[in-house]
């Protein structure tokens, strides 16, 4: 198998038949409290997204890759690696399964396809997210996939109705980098 793919799904880059999912999700109101979204997003800013998602990331710090199953070739979600760190080799990294096609496994898969990528292409040490406390199903994805909660940021988002406390799952690979003996 290749890196970014297993036996029933791929990650791969944006591409421009991609415009109207990705519109769907990133302008999906429900979704902007967990995140950093404050304003919708125009059909024309994320053409120009998925124009550039081909430059570099280590100059951008990031790195989204579309969840596509081998069998369908469609978008189900998106995986991303953020705010990479070379120096400290880390990123952030967050996943958004199309609410059509969850429960499906397509997410465990993807974060499992994108941790082995970031800890040995990339070359990463460490994987970190922030996720709602009150997200209990994204809290128990990141725990199948290996992740262990590092700590609280009490009260860190603001929502309707007051604030949320988001947890900060980790994931730290203990693997020798292949230049190293064991």
């Amino acid at each position: 198998m290749k890196l970014l793919e297993n036996e029933r799904i791929r990650l791969r880059a944006p591409e421009p038949e991609d415009l109207d999912m990705l519109y769907r999700w990133e302008n999906d109101t429900s979704l902007w409290e967990s995140g950093n979204t404050f304003s919708p997003y125009s059909r024309y800013a994320l053409k120009q997204y998925i124009a550039e998602s081909g430059n570099d990331l280590y100059e951008r710090g990031q790195l989204r890759l579309i969840i596509e199953p081998r069998e369908t070739s469609v978008a189900v979600g998106a995986v991303d690696l953020y705010d990479i760190e070379l120096h400290h080799r880390r990123a952030g990294t967050g996943i958004l399964v199309d609410s059509a096609c969850r429960q499906k496994g397509f997410a465990t898969e993807a974060l499992t396809l994108a941790a082995h990528y970031a800890f040995t292409f990339l070359r990463l040490h460490h994987l970190y997210a922030h996720i709602p406390r009150t997200n209990t199903p994204c809290l128990r994805l990141f725990e199948r996939c290996g992740f262990a909660t590092a700590g609280v940021l009490a009260e860190w988002l603001h929502v309707s109705g007051g604030y949320a406390d988001v947890i900060v799952m980790s994931l730290i690979n203990r693997e020798p980098p292949p230049h190293c003996a064991t």
